[in-house]
């Protein structure tokens, strides 16, 4: 059991852990989601005011499957490595096709260490055409 609860799902226990042990009080309007992005997209478009990744994928993924998510004037912050100029670069046809615009690139100390990484502000400055997210398989095959 996860804290006491035997009734929460093995592959849920992050959200879990999101929602009632990291924000469970102080922040009443996060609701942390366990599901694929590109299918959540279809059921929640342009909803959030900010999506957020690790680097788990390259920005261009990334683009497709955050952007469709984020409402106008909202952000999609992507946690990068301080060596990510080139995957920035060839992210900025995908970035302008999927609404986006690159507002500041910042790069940030993790506290207690002299680890560095970069925080990449793309702010949602008009809609993600309809057809976007696609399928997975097509977009790791053919990224914009």
């Amino acid at each position: 059991s996860l804290y006491g609860c035997s009734n929460v799902c093995k592959i849920d226990k992050k959200t879990y852990l999101l929602e009632h042990k990291v924000y469970p009080d102080s922040l009443k309007d996060v609701k942390a989601v366990h599901g694929r992005a590109e299918e959540f997209a279809a059921a929640h478009r342009e909803s959030y005011d900010i999506v957020t990744s690790r680097a788990v994928a390259n920005l261009q993924m990334l683009c497709e499957l955050c952007l469709p998510l984020v409402k106008e004037g909202g952000y999609f912050l992507s946690m990068k490595a301080v060596d990510s100029d080139q995957e920035l670069k060839l992210a900025y046809t995908a970035i302008k096709t999927l609404g986006g615009q690159v507002e500041q690139v910042k790069d940030y100390t993790i506290p207690g260490t002299d680890v560095v990484h970069r925080l990449i502000f793309i702010r949602k400055v008009g809609p993600t055409p309809k057809k976007y997210p696609r399928a997975f398989a097509k977009i790791k095959k053919s990224p914009l």
